[in-house]
């Protein structure tokens, strides 16, 4: 059961909104590689803010994913790409519905 998440919010520096669209894209391949994160979303919040949503079902893979290659990868680029650092919020997931229409 899915109980923890993470919310990863992502300000673009000027004329970096591209670039950060496109690590978000490269982010989905890296994320289908963490057998420990089921669920996984890249959000656009609007022109300049971008988002990741990912759930997992322990704190222990949360923590793993916090540890991984998404999170390493964008350590090194934020300098470049964010005009801030990234907001990393945990959140406890108190309900769900996950069916494909």
């Amino acid at each position: 059961m899915i109980r923890n998440a993470l919310f990863v919010r992502l300000e673009a520096r000027p004329g970096k909104e591209q670039a950060v669209a496109d690590f978000l894209a490269a982010g989905l391949d890296m994320a289908g590689q963490e057998a420990t994160t089921p669920i996984w979303f890249a959000l656009r919040l609007s022109p300049t803010t971008f988002g990741i949503f990912d759930a997992f079902a322990s704190e222990e893979d949360r923590q793993a994913h916090l540890h991984g290659s998404i999170a390493a990868a964008l350590a090194a680029h934020a300098d470049e790409m964010l005009a801030s650092p990234p907001s990393i919020e945990p959140i406890d997931v108190l309900g769900m519905k996950n069916q494909l229409a």
